[in-house]
């Protein structure tokens, strides 16, 4: 079987199980599992803080010290989508269609395939993590308690994105702040209810403060980013409450997403001190730190000698702020992240075939 065909099969496969992010992702993992005849194969268990059952994959083949490839296996829930978001169909044009098409199910058939194709006495390994689009605590698993990933000793990783083969040496993390306001719950019209809404008002005009100067200082911008600025994005959750009730609980969820050479602890310090003004509950969740591989790094240099792109930085996130802590991470792979999260999410077979191709060269470099 081509390689073109082998990746085609199996990313409409996986296209086909429903692995969404609240969900277990175990039957991909199953799927996955049953491609790996020929390697080692170490299966980690956990529970995610909803309590889902989930399971990371580490698989390695042939020596130590090569160079990893490593992919997720959830997926974005189906906002938007019109048509069966599982459907894995590949149209006459050799396109396919469906959740995780590009993000991440096809880079990740693509990493399988990769590593499957080696010749015999090359390095393989592969750090197939889940809960990418959440937590990252896959790949935190699989760093912190990975037996086989050690014993593998990547020199170096290539996490899989939708990049359009462009390789990105760096990217940004990020620190989520949850706050939350207690209420009392009451008909709205009684007068005899308190609602959350208002106490966190106080710390939401800060929060706007804070976000309007994050884009206007030039000395917290990074000019090796675009766009300059950190991320510092809002979102406001009642939890189902109407809107003739006082609300009894109120969370702003803050997602700061920062550069390697941005120090986070101020910022931090001004959202803790706002939020104990406030009276408000506040959870602070670290993620790991920005990875930014060096420009002259053997791996950037073959990745762009392989792909006639010079590396760049992106303000997303991958699985990289953990896996770091293993290796040095670089961030490629076939599709484009323009259709990634949308309703119409697609990618080329022929594009996931050039992604097998450039993931084993570099392998084998």
């Amino acid at each position: 079987m081509s390689d073109s065909d082998a990746v085609a099969r199996l990313a409409a496969d996986l296209v086909q199980l429903d692995s969404r992010s609240f969900l277990s992702n175990r039957a991909v993992a199953d799927r996955i599992a049953a491609e790996l005849g020929g390697f080692e194969v170490e299966r980690l268990d956990y529970t995610d803080p909803d309590g889902v059952a989930k399971q990371v994959i580490v698989a390695h083949r042939g020596p130590p010290g090569g160079v990893a490839l490593s992919g997720h296996m959830d997926t974005v829930p189906d906002t938007g989508w019109t048509t069966d978001p599982f459907s894995g169909r590949i149209d006459a044009d050799g396109v396919l269609h469906g959740l995780g098409a590009t993000d991440m199910k096809g880079q990740l058939a693509a990493c399988i395939v990769a590593a499957r194709g080696l010749p015999e006495g090359v390095a393989a390994t592969l750090l197939i993590t889940t809960d990418e689009e959440t937590t990252k605590q896959g790949a935190k698993l699989i760093a912190e308690r990975s037996a086989l990933a050690r014993r593998a000793a990547p020199r170096a990783i290539l996490v899989a994105e939708p990049t359009e083969r462009v390789p990105v040496r760096g990217h940004r993390s990020n620190i989520d702040f949850v706050a939350v306001a207690e209420g009392v719950q009451a008909h709205s019209s009684l007068g005899t209810g308190r609602n959350a809404n208002w106490a966190l008002v106080p710390f939401l005009a800060e929060m706007k403060a804070l976000a309007e100067r994050l884009r206007a200082d030039p000395s917290l911008h990074d000019a090796a980013y675009d766009p300059v600025f950190s991320d510092f994005n809002l979102l406001l959750d009642n939890h189902g409450a109407a809107v003739n009730v006082t609300v009894p609980r109120a969370t702003a969820r803050i997602k700061f997403r920062y550069s390697r050479s941005i120090d986070p602890d101020p910022v931090v310090r001004a959202v803790e001190q706002a939020a104990q003004r406030a009276g408000l509950a506040l959870a602070v969740l670290r993620q790991g730190p920005p990875p930014e591989m060096p420009a002259d790094h053997p791996l950037v240099r073959a990745a762009e000698a392989a792909t006639g792109r010079k590396a760049e930085t992106r303000p997303f996130g991958t699985d990289a702020s953990e896996l770091q802590e293993l290796a040095p991470c670089l961030i490629l792979g076939p599709g484009s992240i323009a259709s990634a999260h949308s309703p119409r999410e697609n990618v080329a077979v022929a594009e996931l075939a050039a992604g097998v191709a450039l993931f084993r060269r570099l392998m084998q470099g």
